[in-house]
């Protein structure tokens, strides 16, 4: 989440007139996150988050993110729905912006994560996937290997700038990702994005997951790989088997993971590493003028990659 679009009070009255949702109280920016700009709304009934869909999201994919919260949350997972107008219409236009008000889920972010953190987390990962997939509609994996290597060339001139040799470690892992991607493990649809900020605790129980922007459908194995690479290491960026063991032992207590998903772990984790390391080092070059955001080091992301590239087998993973 973050700001880039600002919203006046003017604006947002005449907005809340579509709605049953009361009159606004407050309005404050979320600088979370990067992708669109959040809000957290304050009305006289209720409070709710405000989100406005900036360029990188797409009006087209949008009745698909909605439609995952609403199939999941009718599911009784802890996901927020999307609010419909008067008219019953959920996606709207504000600032001239795609936009969407949707529910307020209790908890916040784990300041400290902890192994039951994790534990809760593969529970939660394995019932989702088990969760969608009854959702029928799909969506291409646009931030998969193509649009790394696409990503790797917008960056290529300057990713040296950031850190001496890092354009020829992308390039190096490109190689090795091009040929050996997997291409026949169990698909469904996918979170893609499940960092830290984006599942609330109540103590060790999970109150809420957010922000499926980056949704799709793709391998389900590469949804544990994300989590292992965004919760399982230090802060100084050593790898926690510990806490791999609890987050890969929950999951595989709601969904099995097979044999093939087993042997490719390494190479997804590799995978999810790069792509990480790519998005972060693209907008650390590219930012946007007066927005309010928290960019994020890319190189964060080298150091886990690195890791990774000395794992022969998923059972390293755990122990």
């Amino acid at each position: 989440m973050a700001v880039y679009t600002q919203v006046d009070s003017d604006m947002l009255a005449q907005f809340l007139t579509r709605y049953d949702v009361g009159e606004a109280v407050s309005l404050q920016g979320i600088t979370e996150g990067i992708e669109n700009t959040n809000f957290l709304l304050k009305t006289t009934k209720s409070q709710f988050i405000l989100t406005l869909y900036e360029k990188r999201t797409k009006r087209e994919d949008l009745p698909y993110f909605l439609g995952i919260m609403d199939h999941l949350a009718e599911n009784d997972f802890p996901a927020p729905r999307p609010i419909c107008d008067k008219s019953g219409a959920a996606l709207q236009t504000l600032a001239d912006r795609p936009a969407c008000l949707i529910s307020f889920l209790g908890g916040a972010s784990a300041v400290q994560i902890e192994e039951s953190h994790c534990a809760a987390l593969g529970s939660l990962l394995g019932n989702m996937h088990q969760t969608l997939q009854s959702y029928k509609h799909k969506r291409k994996n646009e931030a998969s290997l193509g649009g790394w290597i696409e990503l790797a060339s917008a960056t290529k001139d300057d990713a040296d700038h950031v850190m001496p040799g890092l354009q020829a470690i992308i390039q190096h892992e490109l190689q090795f990702l091009k040929q050996n991607w997997p291409t026949d493990l169990p698909v469904g649809t996918i979170h893609a994005d499940l960092f830290p900020d984006n599942i609330l605790f109540t103590g060790s129980k999970i109150t809420g997951v957010i922000d499926f922007y980056f949704s799709c459908t793709d391998m389900l194995a590469y949804d544990l790989a994300v989590c292992l690479n965004a919760w399982c290491f230090s802060t100084n960026h050593v790898f926690e088997a510990g806490k791999a063991k609890r987050l890969i032992e929950m999951y595989d207590i709601c969904r099995r993971l097979t044999p093939a998903e087993q042997d490719a772990l390494p190479a997804l984790c590799r995978g999810a590493a790069l792509r990480f390391l790519l998005t972060r080092l693209y907008d650390w070059l590219n930012p946007v003028t007066g927005a309010t955001v928290s960019l994020k080091d890319p190189i964060d992301y080298v150091k886990r990659l690195q890791f990774h590239q000395q794992v022969k087998d998923a059972a390293s993973y755990v122990v």
